[in-house]
């Protein structure tokens, strides 16, 4: 659905405590989630005014998105 929050807290909140602390305790993993819910909140934004992008560029920050919840899913999984 346009203009859906995808923050990585409402993706996975069956993980909710274990996102804050590997937030605390790991930087990299701090940066790959604010990074995927910065891209989630433009991409809301651009979707919500209808703002004008090219489709390859949305579909490029939709695709990083996915690649960043792909990898904190893994690291969520893994640890």
């Amino acid at each position: 659905m346009l203009g859906e929050s995808h923050s990585i807290h409402q993706e996975f909140p069956e993980h909710h405590a274990r996102i804050d602390a590997l937030m605390k305790d790991h930087p990299e993993f701090h940066a790959q989630v604010e990074e995927h819910d910065r891209l989630d909140k433009t991409i809301r934004g651009l979707e919500l005014r209808e703002s004008p992008i090219a489709d390859q560029d949305m579909e490029a920050m939709k695709a990083e998105r996915l690649r960043l919840k792909d990898a904190i899913l893994r690291r969520l999984n893994h640890d």
